[in-house]
């Protein structure tokens, strides 16, 4: 008698079924954990732009965001204003962290007008600007959080990466590079808009000079260094007009 488990025609249907079970499970599972997802996300925007303006639980030489019990609690307390750019125009909007700094670069590819956020916090007396960027590095998208004071004079940064590689360009991260850009200035002596070189051969390798609008760069990264400074440049530079209101005012 012959086996029908023998025929193609089983084959092909076993193979279909397993198909529809497992994408049905797969699909399941991410509607399932989309809201924990989600969640997760927005808590870890509110630890980057917190950890920007020295709001974290950092030691001697490790970089350590506030606990995720705890952030969107502090974010309410030091997050004093979330502000969306776009043409010119300021307005308030309290979601604003939650913008996709990724498409809103799209989208002024495409000719439409970019949504700028940024953040204004207010910590021992001070107020501090944190403005999101994101640029390309050796092998994937890295991105940071850069907090100013009104003379866009930088006073945190958080650094992060998708893919570059650990020990090198994934160094970005570590807090002898995030550190290294505190007190850096963004404007020349004659207050343009210079943004800051991670600069390979650096004469100020201390980075005791905080006006030579340069820091030193990781060796064996400097595609990623370059990366660095091209979107700290092209995305920071596009706040200069708010700071330049801000002083007039």
């Amino acid at each position: 008698m012959e086996n029908r488990t023998d025929k193609n025609s089983y084959t092909i249907i076993f193979a279909i079924a397993m198909v529809l079970i497992v994408g049905s499970l797969l699909a399941f599972t991410a509607s399932s954990l989309k809201p924990t997802i989600t969640e997760n996300q927005r808590i870890e925007k509110q630890q980057n732009i917190l950890y920007a303006m020295g709001v974290n639980e950092n030691d001697e030489s490790s970089a350590n965001f506030v606990s995720t019990n705890d952030a969107p609690e502090l974010f309410e307390t030091y997050i004093q204003k979330q502000l969306v750019i776009q043409d010119g125009k300021v307005s308030e909007d309290d979601q604003a962290y939650l913008i996709d700094v990724k498409k809103e670069q799209a989208n002024a590819n495409a000719g439409k007008a970019r949504r700028l956020p940024l953040f204004v916090g207010e910590k021992d007396g001070k107020t501090f600007y944190i403005a999101p960027i994101r640029g390309k590095g050796l092998w994937d998208a890295i991105w940071a959080y850069v907090s100013m004071d009104e003379n866009m004079v930088v006073q945190g940064a958080f650094f992060d990466h998708a893919g570059e590689t650990p020990g090198l360009g994934a160094n970005i991260k570590q807090r002898f590079f995030m550190d290294d850009f505190i007190g850096e200035h963004l404007l020349s002596d004659s207050g343009t808009f210079k943004g800051i070189d991670v600069a390979k051969g650096n004469a100020d390798p201390k980075n005791l000079d905080k006006t030579d609008n340069e820091v030193d760069a990781i060796a064996g990264a400097t595609i990623t260094g370059n990366g660095v400074s091209a979107m700290i440049k092209s995305d920071l530079k596009l706040y200069e007009p708010y700071f330049k209101n801000l002083k007039n005012n």
